[in-house]
Formats: C-alpha cells, structure tokens, sequence
C-alpha cells in the first residue's frame, strides 16, 4: 500500500512516495535511537551503534560488513559497508550518534521519550542528529533489501563524542582503523539541510567550509579582602569590563569563495532591503552600513566573520568576601584563515588590560598553546556531488536553489579534512530557520520534513552513485 499524502512546500504540492512499510520501519529507528540516551554524562553510543548493527544484520547485512568498534566500553562507533561494484573509489558517511545533556524538568516533554504531537516529534537529537542517524539507517536498509549495487563502496560511520568527551569517534577511527573509513570523499548529514520557513522551502545548503571551534579562558586574580571594603579593583568588575569590551568590538568581516557565494545566491531569495545588503557586502571594500543591518541577524552576522562569545562565568568564595579569582570562557567560532593563536591575540587587543589572562583551554576537550593552524582551504563542493543533489532537490522540491555555505558551527568535518579527504554537509531534513532548536529546550522536527528527509537520502545515494 502506498502513502499517498500531499505536503504542500513551496506553493508546490510534493508528493510522498514513500510505502507504509519505509515509513514505519523510519519511524521505528528514530524512536529507538531516541529513547536510547548517548550523552557524555551517563549514556552509551556503544549501545546505540550496538542496535543500529542489529538492525542492518536482520534486515539482511552480511555480519562481516558491520563493526562495533571504539576506545572503551562506553564510546562505540558502528562502521557498516555496503558492497558496490568497486568502479568509484568509496564513500563516507558519517553521523554523531552522542547527544548534549538535557534535564527533564527543563522541558514540556521527557527529553529521552520519543513524543509525537501538534504535527511534530519532540526528543534529544530530533534535530542534532538521531533523526538522520535514523535516515541513513533506513536508506542503508532500503538498498539491501532492493539488491542495490551502487558504483562504489558506500560506507556508514555512526560515531560517538561529536558534542563533547574525549573520544571522539571519527577522529579515533581515521588513527586506528583508516582502512575501514577511508574514502574519495565525505558526506556528512550533520552539516548542510533544507532551510524551511513555516514548512515552505527557502533553499537547500550543502556545507563546503566550517568555521575552528577554540575555547578562552578569561581570568582576573585580585588579593580580596572583607566585602565591608569595596575597592575598584574588583575581580568581577574588571572581568565583565572586559567582556563589555568584546561585546562591542565584533571581528572584521572577511568573505571567502564560500561565503560570497552563499551571499550571491541566497540575495534573490530575500526581501528588498536584505538582498541590497547582501550584494552590498560582496563591494571591496564592504558597505559599511549593509554589514551593520546583516550582523543584526544571528547567522549572517557569523557568515561574516569570526565570533568570540562568553559562555560561562564563575567568581568568588563566599559572599562576604571580595573576589580573588573570577573566569570566563569565551567560545570562539574562527573563520577559514585564521587561526587559534591569532583570536588569542586579537582578543588581548580587545581586553586591553594586562590584568585579563588569557588561555587557550581546547577545542572540545583539547588544551595546551593555541594552534597556529588557519582552518582549512574553503572549497566549493565537486560536480560529481553537487550535481546530482541539484537534480533531486529539483525533483522534490521543483524550484529550490542549492548554496554551497560554510558552517557557523562545528562538526565532525574537521577531523576528515584534517585527514585529507574532501567533506561535504548534506541533509534533506527541513527545519524552519526561526525554530532551531538543537542543544535547546524541546528540541523537535516537524514530522513531514522527517519523512522527506529519509525519500531524500535515498534518492540522492542513488543518483550519485548509479
């Protein structure tokens, strides 16, 4: 039986061609990796790359092609490889199987229960990343049970420790078992995707850039003293002095080949005054008052340029003494070309007070000096993928533009970059632009867009590799 429901997206009526059966057994993996909590605190990937092993064995994987492999007991990473016939050197793909932390009492819902209601599934990783951990299971499925021999290997990483921690799956993987993931080039679902508004499709963004993640650590140091005797010098009022300073001191905006055409293509798509600032911005040098009105707009203001932001603050001893120590992290965002080392010094110009010290603590677990190294070259995506994601996009969605852009965020892109293999974001899963909510409260999916997402993988692992 098929389903034979109409979506209206776009002021085009999209036809789901998915069976009943697809959408069931979708829906079954989403739910299973939901309820299963992989956080760093207390969770397990191992046993969500456990399931999702048996998963593919029973729908028909040979068990040779499928490994559950990692560092410790807790942090597995599942590798599964779909035999083609070996005229295209492979695939990779890859997904974070980990989630950030979520308390039950700061949501409406059980953040570790698969909820379905008001047209939307609400959990933990709905958006950052189960729901197309989930997808690529269910194409990988699909293929298996079709007989499908793609023209190339298409390999499945499903990793652990993306968010946090300290075992990262796609780094561990590339030192200890290379042979397993190395492939022409990288998809990753966990970059890209279908920007929606209200349900209607505004475009469809593949990821050829990402910004370096740093963290700073911002830390005064003062003798203290009775709280009966304020003095000026105060800890906290000289750290948030500081931090004022960064508040009002954005980075110069600096455009590469990715970003001014991300600008150039996402112009046509937006009202009057933003399409004037955005082709504004491509002048050499840019209009000063177009980059004004974008930076008021969260994501063009970090497409622009880097951006350092305080995300943690901690002072004092008791409350009624003076401060001797108040810290800051202050987590940074660094544009391609730029390095670790140079924020740091930029951010000590910021400060202005060599009573500020600042410390380059890591990049998601990391530490020591910052690096010196300045991102890597920005590269629009190869035909052999842009092309047959442009003609699916078309054929769902009839009208929409695919832009190359360059993450805001990180992601799991860096290690397989930093490993020399060419990485791509790509996801078909629509989320409105205004209602992002991965690592927040009530974090959801609007139920449509996930089933297009799981006809979209489909369509276009087959387009690319028939």
């Amino acid at each position: 039986m098929r389903f034979a429901g109409l979506v209206l997206l776009g002021g085009i009526a999209w036809c789901a061609s998915l069976d009943d059966a697809t959408r069931q057994l979708s829906r079954d993996i989403f739910r299973e990796l939901i309820e299963i909590n992989t956080t760093d605190s207390v969770g397990s990937t191992t046993s969500a790359a456990e399931a999702m092993a048996k998963r593919l064995k029973d729908a028909g994987f040979p068990a040779a092609d499928i490994q559950v492999l990692g560092p410790n007991d807790r942090k597995g990473n599942m590798v599964a490889r779909l035999r083609g016939t070996g005229a295209k050197k492979p695939v990779l793909i890859i997904g974070h199987l980990d989630v950030v932390e979520a308390r039950r009492e700061d949501w409406t819902t059980d953040p570790f229960q698969f909820t379905e209601k008001n047209g939307y599934f609400y959990g933990r990783g709905t958006q950052d990343m189960k729901e197309n951990d989930a997808i690529l299971v269910t194409t990988f499925i699909r293929f298996v049970r079709e007989g499908y021999r793609p023209d190339r290997d298409l390999i499945l990483a499903l990793t652990a420790d993306e968010e946090g921690g300290k075992s990262n799956g796609v780094d561990w993987l590339l030192k200890n078992h290379r042979d397993l993931v190395d492939a022409a080039f990288v998809l990753n679902a966990d970059a890209g995707g279908l920007t929606t508004m209200h349900g209607k499709v505004v475009d469809l963004d593949v990821e050829a850039s990402e910004k370096q993640y740093a963290d700073f650590e911002l830390t005064v140091l003062n003798p203290g003293g009775h709280s009966s005797l304020p003095t000026p010098d105060n800890a906290i009022y000289r750290l948030s002095d500081a931090l004022s300073r960064l508040e009002h001191a954005p980075f110069p905006v600096d455009l590469n080949e990715v970003t001014r055409t991300y600008f150039e293509r996402r112009a046509p798509l937006e009202n009057a005054q933003v399409k004037a600032d955005m082709n504004a911005i491509l002048h050499t040098p840019p209009d000063a008052a177009a980059v004004a009105r974008l930076s008021q707009d969260a994501r063009y203001n970090s497409t622009m340029r880097t951006t350092c932001v305080a995300t943690r603050l901690s002072a004092g001893h008791a409350n009624n003494a003076l401060p001797q120590t108040a810290q800051a992290i202050v987590n940074c965002r660094i544009l391609p070309g730029h390095s670790a080392a140079e924020t740091q010094e930029a951010l000590i110009r910021v400060f202005a007070d060599p009573k500020v010290a600042v410390r380059y603590v890591g990049a998601i677990g990391g530490a020591g000096d910052a690096p010196g190294t300045k991102g890597f070259p920005t590269v629009l995506p190869a035909a052999e993928v842009l092309r047959p994601l442009e003609q699916v996009a078309s054929e769902m969605w009839p009208g929409t533009t695919v832009i190359p852009e360059m993450e805001t965020g990180a992601s799991d892109s860096i290690h397989t970059m930093a490993a020399g293999i060419p990485s791509y974001g790509i996801n078909g899963v629509g989320i409105d632009q205004d209602d992002i909510r991965a690592h927040g409260k009530d974090e959801r999916v609007r139920v449509s867009s996930y089933y297009e997402g799981v006809e979209f993988y489909y369509r276009f692992l087959k387009a690319m590799t028939k």
